[in-house]
């Protein structure tokens, strides 16, 4: 298990590399806002979601968005249950065999001054079988300094700066605080 995280570790770095590409940042901007003093986190969460013969009656997981910076998904090939809300109507994300589904967190929308959006996203209960999932976390270190790239907040003359500067443990106490709920809960 810890050759497999360390590989994906490894992707979800890459993958930072080529939002900076894909943003003109300088290749390695993102992995180093992400550092802080200790590096950043990374961890593993492995779900299992039962058959629900009244699927009605429970949520599944909760609407919410992710906190963190990158999440690599792999998720069940045969049966479904994420979501995704795009303009204001849940969409399902259909199992594929093979794939990861790589979702953006709070911390990147954040650091893109919102270029990019943390999605709300949610589980919902199936009556047609196990669901299983496996996620992957790549964080900020707890006292990572987050705030958006000064180059982006440069380009974007109309808005400006969308959101301060804070330390990524203290947002985590207040996503937990709100019952991890909340998207991107900071003050504008």
């Amino acid at each position: 298990m810890k050759e497999f995280a360390l590989k994906l570790e490894k992707l979800a770095e890459q993958l930072l590399d080529l939002l900076c590409e894909n943003l003109g940042l300088e290749k390695g901007y993102l992995k180093k806002v992400f550092h802080g003093s200790e590096g950043p986190t990374f961890g593993t969460k492995v779900s299992n979601y039962p058959p629900c013969p009244k699927p009605n009656l429970i949520k599944g997981l909760r609407p919410h968005t992710d906190a963190g910076g990158i999440i690599l998904l792999f998720q069940d090939d045969k049966v479904s249950g994420l979501q995704l809300l795009k303009d204001g109507q849940w969409v399902d994300v259909p199992p594929m065999r093979y794939s990861i589904v790589v979702n953006l967190g709070d911390q990147l929308e954040v650091i893109t001054n919102g270029k990019y959006k943390s999605i709300e996203h949610r589980v919902i209960a199936q009556t047609d079988g196990n669901r299983m999932s496996i996620a992957s976390f790549y964080n900020p270190g707890n006292d990572a300094i987050i705030y958006p790239a000064p180059e982006l907040v440069e380009r974007s003359e109309e808005n400006g700066q969308e959101y301060p500067k804070f330390v990524f443990d203290d947002y985590m106490k207040l996503y937990a605080g709100l019952n991890f709920k909340s998207s991107v809960i900071v003050v504008h």
